[in-house]
């Protein structure tokens, strides 16, 4: 990928690639702090918040978790030894005498 300059009005700007991660200053922010917030909640792209130029923050999307109640114990449990076999010896068992 390569970056791609651009003049406006006599400046010299840099063209990010679009997979580059979006910057506002901290006063943008601050005007707009709740806009921004339901912006990256949407998208899940976080955005770098600048003081003079240099990274100061990163607002990024919160982790989510499902609340769906199956599957929810998965990776928890140790299954160790045999689940089928039954503890005691048939023999044993009066239902079956």
């Amino acid at each position: 990928m390569q970056d791609s300059m651009r003049s406006d009005h006599g400046r010299m700007l840099w063209s990010y690639p679009s997979n580059a991660m979006k910057q506002i200053s901290a006063e943008k922010f601050k005007t707009n702090c709740l806009a921004l917030i339901n912006q990256v909640k949407a998208t899940g792209e976080p955005i770098l918040i600048t003081k003079h130029g240099k990274p100061v923050a990163k607002l990024l999307p919160a982790e989510t978790k499902d609340d769906s109640i199956f599957g929810y114990m998965a990776g928890r449990a140790k299954i160790v030894g045999d689940i089928v076999s039954p503890i005691t010896p048939i023999e044993d068992w009066d239902a079956l005498k």
